[in-house]
C-alpha cells in the first residue's frame, strides 16, 4: 500500500501538476499535520477509505477506494470547481508506475459536495468540501 501512496504523491507533485498548483502544494495524506495548523486554504487531504482483496487474472491484487477531500474557503465556486476539474484531468483513468505492483485502473466513482465550518486556530471558517472518490485496482507484479 505504501508503494501506491508514494506513486500517487509523485503523480500529483510531478511537473508540478495544475492540481498541485491549485492548492498551493498543500496536499496531505490522512490529515493536515499539526505543524501546518492553522491550515491555509485551499488544500487537499487524501486517504484510503477501504481495501479489499481482489484476484484478477489469477494474480493477487487489491481493490482500493481512495478519497480526495478538497477544501476551499472562497465565497465563489471558481476555486473549488477548478480544483475538481484539475484533479479529474490529472487522475481520471490515469496510469503511473507503482513499485512491486501493476496499476490496472484508477477510476473516479463518486463526488459528494458539502459546506462545513472548519476550526482554524481559535476561529471557525466556513468552507466548501468536495469529496472525490476513486477506485483503484492493483496487482502484484
Amino acid at each position: 500500500m505504501n508503494n501506491l501512496l508514494t506513486a500517487l504523491m509523485t503523480k500529483i507533485t510531478t511537473g508540478p501538476s495544475a492540481f498541485f498548483n491549485d492548492v498551493g502544494g498543500r496536499v496531505y495524506l490522512d490529515a493536515v499535520p499539526a505543524s501546518e495548523m492553522p491550515v491555509t486554504f485551499p488544500y487537499c487531504v487524501f486517504f484510503i477509505v477501504s481495501g479489499t482483496p481482489e484476484d484478477v487474472f489469477a494474480k493477487d491484487g487489491e481493490s482500493i477506494l481512495i478519497q480526495f477531500s478538497l477544501f476551499s474557503a472562497s465565497s465563489g465556486a471558481a476555486e473549488i470547481t477548478t480544483m475538481y476539474a484539475d484533479l479529474k484531468a490529472l487522475l481520471d483513468d490515469c496510469s503511473f508506475t507503482i513499485t512491486s505492483n501493476v496499476l490496472n485502473w484508477f477510476r473516479r466513482v463518486n463526488l459528494t459536495t458539502m459546506g462545513e465550518d472548519i476550526t482554524t486556530g481559535d476561529a471557525t471558517q466556513a468552507a466548501k468540501h468536495w469529496a472525490v472518490d476513486y477506485e483503484v485496482i492493483i496487482q502484484e507484479s
